[in-house]
Parts: C-alpha cells; structure tokens; sequence
C-alpha cells in the first residue's frame, strides 16, 4: 500500500519533533507510533503496521522522538535512546497537541521496544486522554512504577522466539492499572522479521484500536 505522508510539527519547550501524519481525513481516531531504540518516523516496520491500521480508517502518526539535535547527538553517543522519562515527555506532547488541535479524536499509542515503555509511561500521565495501547515486542519492565496507573486497555504482542522479553512483559504486564492482554507471536523474534508474523502484529493492533478506540469518552485530562 503506498502512503501519503502530511509532516506535522509537535511542539517541546522552544523546539520540535516532527511526525509524519496519514489516513483518511475523518478518521475513526489516530494511533501515535512510538519507536524503539535508535530507530525513527522512517521504520519500514511501524509504516507496514501503519499501512493496515490506515486501511481499517484509522490515522496514524509516525513520531520522531527527538529533536534534530538529539538525533545527532544519539548518533554519536547513544545518550538519549533509553532514556524513557524523556520518550515519554515527548509522546504526552503528541497527546498533548492532538487533544488541543481535535479534542474529539480518539488517541490511542502503539510502541515497540523502548518506545512501548515511552507510550505507558506518558499513557499513565495522561490517563483520560488515551483510548487504547498497543506494544510490539516492547519493554514493560521500563516504565517501573507508571504501570499501576495505567488505564488504557493493553495488547502486548511478543515474538514466541523471543524468550528474554516475553518473560519480562509475563512479569510486568500485571502491574497495569487497566485490562491488558498477552498474545504470543508464534515463530516471532523479537524483530518480527519471519514471514508473516509482522502481518499477524498488524491485524491484532487494528483490531485492538477499532475495538476500544471508540469506547472513548473524551474526557478532559487532570494534568
């Protein structure tokens, strides 16, 4: 499926990030895609799951989550990628920008890795705002204490052959304040890079999204 990309500027503390935006012009909500560590907007493999999500009538914007000169500095050092307080920071001011822009959008977050950490923890700071979570292959364990207050309804999808982080989200994933489930990719690694199994992620999520996004009732965040 070939996509049409609207670049969309969110903004941080006198800075940006940038994301690329695409999907039908009334949607039936957005999904904000939260990468993982020291990949961007541009993974082939959040576009594919974008591409389904999309043909189902939802939107989805494909976050960078840092700015320019993180990007550069990250490249060099490594210094911001696991830092998830500040992933989280930027993906709450996605959240942030899009109920202040269309307060009756629906939003719901799908992160792999590091970026499903960032997508709880800033699900946890802006409780009333996010409809529904989706993580890929993510890292439970690393938003710590924001799980409790979590409330979003949960899908985690984990590679079957990926043993180390499945254990990790069995563990985590029961600290979560609201419903969560646990679907185990059968053959998946941690990549999902065996045939089929991205496939597999990117039905579950639209499901996941058009089940519980419009449960939403839209109420205003208590920041």
């Amino acid at each position: 499926m070939s996509l049409a990309f609207s670049p969309t500027r969110i903004p941080i503390d006198g800075d940006h990030v940038v994301g690329d935006r695409i999907g039908p012009a009334t949607p039936r909500g957005i999904v904000v895609f939260a990468h993982g560590s020291g990949s961007s907007r541009k993974s082939v493999r959040n576009r594919h799951v974008a591409s389904v999500i999309v043909g189902r009538g939802l939107q989805a914007l494909l976050l960078d989550l840092l700015t320019e000169e993180e990007k550069r500095e990250d490249a060099r050092t490594e210094a911001y990628r696991y830092d998830v307080r500040l992933l989280a920071e930027r993906v709450a001011a996605a959240i942030d920008f899009l109920q202040a822009t269309e307060p009756h959008l629906p939003i719901g977050l799908y992160g792999s890795s590091t970026g499903a950490a960032a997508a709880l923890v800033a699900a946890a700071a802006r409780p009333h705002a996010v409809g529904a979570i989706v993580s890929r292959g993510g890292r439970p364990d690393l938003a710590g204490d924001a799980l409790s207050r979590v409330v979003a309804p949960t899908l985690a999808l984990v590679g079957g052959e990926d043993p180390v982080v499945l254990e990790l989200n069995r563990d985590s994933l029961a600290r979560l304040g609201g419903h969560w489930r646990l679907e185990v990719v059968p053959g998946a690694g941690h990549l999902f890079e065996e045939p089929g199994t991205l496939e597999t992620v990117a039905r579950a999520a639209a499901d996941w999204f058009l089940h519980y996004l419009p449960i939403w009732q839209g109420v205003p965040a208590e920041i």
